[in-house]
């Protein structure tokens, strides 16, 4: 195991974005960068030996500045959607910003996804990344202390361990973003990735991508992966929520198992991955909106170039009372795990 820290770039406030990359024994790696705590690549020999990087992103801090759509990036105080930008707790109406269409709070308005974390090497397969949001930041109430540890094992397993604490009774809902491309970020599309998801339910949305209420069931629908199939094969069925949405952009209720509540795997590559989570929810999404923004080696990201497993409370839970709950309480510590571990075959 060893842990490399370089000089990733610089900001355009001229401040230094650092580079700490965990190799195991089997060559397998994972770079994160201080901006945004990202996790920037991964990497993994596929069934040919060929050393892949599985994360669809960029490699300049640039590209993260200008043309980032949450590539890799921590997510937070309230990852995915809150409708209409406020909620209420104890009583008090918190009006947050609206980053999204100007109707909604998408990823508690972008702060933590731009900010510069502090680091800390934990040990020779850990590093910890950490940021404090200050009281009222984005509109959410309290000092919100976070810490993140990426973790990487001799056994191929990347684990993600979240720690949160707020002064004030918030909601907090922290999640990555890595868009997942098993292939490789230069092989194309993901729509011939097979996958798995143990969810008998998911949340369909309006058209601002809010949830109704509804736990609608997967059965005979577009969106019952609770059998391997290609994420391509009913992406193009005719349900208004596909449609809508380009594709998947949807909160899948997740069932309770001892097994992998996710898997994924590339048939081009050989490379695979399960993921293991304690939260309620995953958001799929296919890179629906990808539009040929330039990426890592100047490569365009087209739509579907990567997809995204965002383990996470329900969207817009703040609004509705009937969802898992992720108030906490003053002083109460928000603490999750997921972890991705990868397999080639």
């Amino acid at each position: 195991m060893s842990i490399e820290k370089r000089v990733f770039g610089t900001t355009k406030d001229n401040r230094d974005v650092y580079s700490y990359c965990i190799t195991n024994k089997n060559s397998v790696s994972a770079c994160i960068i201080t901006y945004g705590g990202t996790l920037q690549s991964l990497k993994i020999k596929d069934k040919h030996g060929t050393l892949r990087d599985i994360l669809v992103g960029f490699d300049t801090v640039e590209g993260f500045e200008d043309r980032c759509d949450y590539q890799g990036v921590l997510v937070g105080r309230y990852a995915n959607r809150i409708s209409g930008g406020s909620f209420e707790i104890n009583g008090t109406k918190y009006n947050v910003t609206k980053n999204e269409k100007d109707i909604t709070c998408l990823h508690g308005g972008g702060e933590m996804s731009s900010a510069l974390w502090d680091v800390r090497v934990i040990s020779e397969n850990s590093v910890e990344v950490s940021y404090t949001s200050p009281d009222g930041a984005e509109g959410f109430p309290g000092t919100l202390k976070t810490s993140v540890v990426y973790t990487l094992t001799d056994d191929n397993e990347l684990s993600i361990s979240y720690s949160a604490v707020c002064d004030k009774d918030s909601f907090i809902n922290l999640t990555n973003h890595a868009y997942f491309n098993l292939g490789g970020y230069d092989s194309g599309d993901i729509l011939n990735t097979l996958l798995t998801i143990n969810a008998s339910h998911y949340t369909p949305t309006d058209e601002n991508s809010i949830p109704t209420g509804e736990l609608r069931s997967v059965e005979g629908t577009a969106f019952d992966f609770r059998e391997e199939k290609a994420i391509g094969r009913d992406i193009n069925d005719d349900d208004e929520q596909l449609i809508m949405c380009r594709g998947y952009d949807h909160n899948f209720c997740l069932d309770k198992t001892e097994e992998a509540n996710i898997k994924a795997f590339s048939p081009s590559s050989g490379i695979g991955m399960e993921v293991y989570t304690d939260l309620p929810g995953v958001q799929l999404y296919t890179g629906n909106f990808l539009n040929g923004t330039q990426g890592k080696k100047e490569l365009p990201m087209y739509k579907h170039a990567g997809f995204c497993l965002e383990t996470q409370f329900y969207p817009d839970t703040p609004n509705r009372p009937e969802f898992p709950s992720c108030l906490y309480k003053a002083g109460e510590e928000f603490r999750s795990t997921t972890s991705f571990k990868l397999f080639v075959k």
